[in-house]
């Protein structure tokens, strides 16, 4: 797709899967990585100002228009113009979308002529947009000119060859961005890592990675510095902890550590075991245990 710097692209994934990072390295590859990269949100643009947004408008045009303004697609003229979450462009903005897709113009909102634009199109979606095509909710004919060549971003928990490098990745990243030396990650959290689930995908573990350097203080990163959400929506209910006739402590930070104390010893130390008795992840039960320790 560097290559062909005028053919159209749509990329599809769950959100947090780069979606972005792809749309950058086809423009910055590619014979337009001198002009202008301008990435749009369609979900963030009010419905009322999405025309004038991608468009522009002419002084007076509408309230509070009290001055010419050019829209997103001049801005990117012999560039790039990167429209995430297109799918949730209303409906009634996607004829004119096609339009000036088809005829390389556009018409500012109060003009009477429009104006010749060159911009190669990016397009990214989280949804699903042939279920869309069948409610009516979005065209076809701009689904198949956006999506001259497709582009899927898998999740993360597809490509968990991939935590480890990204992983190190960000924390070089950011251990850079404090002024430290990046410490180095342990075989046992990177296998925390690789078992975790990522919901969130590469974002998520970009902010998991920052937390836990900011937790260290630039020293080792352990267990207990890792914030991994529970595992949600798993195949089995959590096993039931068997629980003695011994006096359960009141207090709560207690009371966990007792329960946790009480999973290990039912799975003979066998921290996953422990975590899937008890519906959590082995990151909190690390860190329950650090803190005793303290």
């Amino acid at each position: 797709m560097q290559e062909n710097p005028a053919t159209s692209v749509l990329i599809t994934g769950e959100s947090g899967t780069g979606k972005e990072l792809i749309a950058r390295a086809i423009h910055f590859g590619s014979a337009r990585r001198e002009g202008p990269f301008v990435p749009v949100n369609c979900a963030a643009i009010p419905a009322d100002l999405v025309e004038s947004a991608l468009f522009g408008h002419l002084k007076g045009a509408f309230t509070g228009a009290d001055a010419d303004r050019m829209g997103y697609f001049e801005l990117a003229h012999e560039g790039t113009l990167f429209l995430d979450e297109i799918g949730d462009m209303p409906s009634e903005l996607q004829a004119k979308l096609l339009r000036v897709l088809e005829d390389g113009q556009v018409w500012r909102v109060g003009a009477r002529e429009g104006r010749a634009v060159e911009v190669r199109v990016l397009a990214a979606t989280n949804g699903n947009l042939q279920k869309k095509i069948q409610t009516g909710s979005f065209r076809q004919d701009l689904y198949f000119r956006l999506a001259r060549f497709t582009v899927e971003a898998p999740p993360l928990r597809e490509r968990k060859e991939d935590i480890p490098l990204l992983a190190q990745h960000f924390l070089q990243l950011f251990a850079r961005e404090m002024g430290i030396e990046a410490p180095e990650l342990s075989t046992t959290v990177l296998e925390l890592l690789s078992s975790y689930s990522f919901p969130g995908n590469v974002r998520e573990l970009k902010n998991i990675i920052e937390r836990a350097l900011i937790e260290s203080s630039g020293d080792e990163i352990r267990p207990q510095n890792l914030y991994l959400h529970p595992e949600v929506g798993g195949t089995s209910a959590p096993a039931v902890v068997e629980v003695s006739d011994s006096a359960i402590p009141l207090n709560l930070e207690q009371a966990e550590l007792w329960l946790i104390k009480r999973a290990l010893a039912q799975t003979e130390g066998n921290i996953s075991e422990a975590a899937r008795l008890l519906g959590t992840n082995r990151t909190r039960i690390y860190r329950a245990l650090a803190q005793e320790e303290q």
